[in-house]
């Protein structure tokens, strides 16, 4: 009788439960899955129709891919309680890409399209190349990228970016209005998670937004232009806005950050492996890391953007104890039926930048930390090379933030590597940690990744 038992990961649990469980993950992630095109909206100072397109992209391509990678499909997917929202890696490669004017969206979803392919090609290989990104090398990108994103998040506390598209200053920015606003917002998510408990805990940042969005509304800050035109249910469509391009530079950008992204995962599917005993094999790992790349060609043919494992998710798993994959797809296809409704993403898409910035500050704030947290995974006592190596990538990296004409008298084929920092602190730490530590080995980079993940986890 008891071999007949199913694994916790495999137990269909009541109908009703599945639903409610699996919004709770949803309710979990939203946030940080609707911040990322609002992000890149506001940078990209795209029109609000087209933000609510993108919106709806996000929300069906995230459910579908959270339904893959939770069920498994033909080799993809890698069958355990996953759910799969948009990678903060991204933002800063796509919103560079999307602001040069010979490329704008149809480059940068040719890119994304692009690294998908290349991140399904060579997922099966990813063991072999983890030896060159250990710990020093993966936290110190993160850092970098959280570093780089603080600006954006600033600013918008402030009302958005201090120049009008036309050069000239904002009239608007730094109302104290929007202060006050977004420091509210701020104090309100450290008391939330200071003494609230488990789920209001969870989505305290987005209690903050909905409150940020209140207090926009009370002073006449929404405006919903075009809602009334936008239908209740339409279908996702692949690419809404024309055929992709595709360009060297720019899939390339896109390329290292799947690799950044395949690293994150493959600590995240180990680390779920030993939370809910079902320890990852390499067979599992491959279609996990398959259904990663997968992710990002079905967001660049929706016009989307790339998909990981969300950490969040998986930190509940732990929580509730709950470690049923059919619960994930449940959430999936909650997100699949959120897609569907454009006067919903009209509604997200009309929040103001000051309702965001505290949420996005604290968010770019945390994946700094994380990389902190995972650089310290290392003993420091034990390897002083690692500070080093985390300090020289790290300096390196933030160049082009702090002083963007500082390579500008460098050919012109030299741009692509000068102007991201995340290129520059990628190529920066792989390059010092083999001169001081060499490559290491694939089983060790496996453990270390496993660590790093659930160090980030506790």
């Amino acid at each position: 009788m008891m071999e007949n038992t199913p694994h916790e990961v495999d137990r269909k649990l009541p109908p009703a439960q599945t639903f409610a469980l699996g919004l709770q993950h949803v309710l979990v992630m939203y946030s940080a899955c609707i911040v990322v095109p609002l992000i890149v909206g506001a940078a990209l100072d795209l029109p609000q129709d087209q933000l609510a397109v993108i919106i709806c992209a996000d929300l069906f391509a995230a459910g579908l891919i959270s339904i893959i990678q939770s069920l498994g499909l033909f080799g993809f997917g890698i069958r355990l309680p996953v759910m799969m929202g948009v990678t903060f890696v991204s933002i800063a490669p796509i919103i560079s890409i999307g602001a040069n004017p010979e490329l704008g969206l149809p480059g940068v979803y040719g890119a994304i399209i692009v690294s998908g392919i290349f991140g399904v090609a060579i997922a099966p290989f990813f063991g072999r190349f983890l030896r060159f990104f250990p710990p020093v090398v993966t936290g110190s990108v993160l850092l970098v990228i959280g570093i780089s994103l603080l600006k954006v998040g600033i600013e918008w506390s402030a009302g958005g970016s201090p120049l009008l598209p036309d050069g000239t200053p904002n009239p608007d920015f730094g109302k104290p209005v929007y202060l006050l606003i977004s420091l509210s917002q701020l104090v309100l998510v450290l008391v939330l998670v200071k003494f609230a408990k488990g789920f209001i805990a969870n989505i305290a940042v987005l209690i903050s937004i909905i409150a940020g969005y209140a207090a926009a509304v009370a002073l006449g800050e929404i405006h919903l232009t075009g809602m009334d035109q936008a239908p209740w249910l339409r279908v996702v469509t692949p690419f809404p806005f024309g055929a992709p391009t595709f360009d060297l530079a720019a899939s390339l950008a896109m390329c290292l950050v799947m690799v950044v992204t395949l690293v994150e995962s493959t600590g995240m599917f180990l680390a779920l492996g030993t939370i809910v005993g079902r320890p990852t094999t390499n067979k599992a790992l491959v279609r996990g890391l398959r259904a990663d790349g997968m992710g990002a060609v079905l967001g660049g043919v929706f016009n989307a953007f790339p998909y990981t494992s969300f950490s969040q998710n998986i930190g509940l798993v732990t929580l509730t104890g709950v470690k049923s994959r059919f619960v994930c797809a449940a959430g999936g296809f909650i997100l699949l039926a959120m897609g569907l409704v454009p006067k919903l993403s009209h509604v997200v898409a009309a929040t103001p930048p000051f309702v965001m910035g505290s949420a996005a500050t604290v968010m770019f704030a945390m994946v700094a930390m994380m990389g902190i947290r995972i650089i310290a995974t290392d003993d420091f006592k034990k390897n002083y090379n690692t500070v080093l190596i985390a300090a020289v990538s790290v300096s390196v990296g933030v160049i082009p933030l702090m002083s963007p004409q500082f390579f500008a008298q460098l050919p012109g084929w030299t741009h692509l590597f000068t102007e991201s920092g995340v290129i520059l602190t990628t190529f920066t730490a792989i390059a010092l940690n083999i001169a001081f530590n060499g490559l290491g080995d694939a089983e060790r980079a496996q453990a270390d990744a496993a660590d790093a993940a659930l160090a980030v986890e506790a």
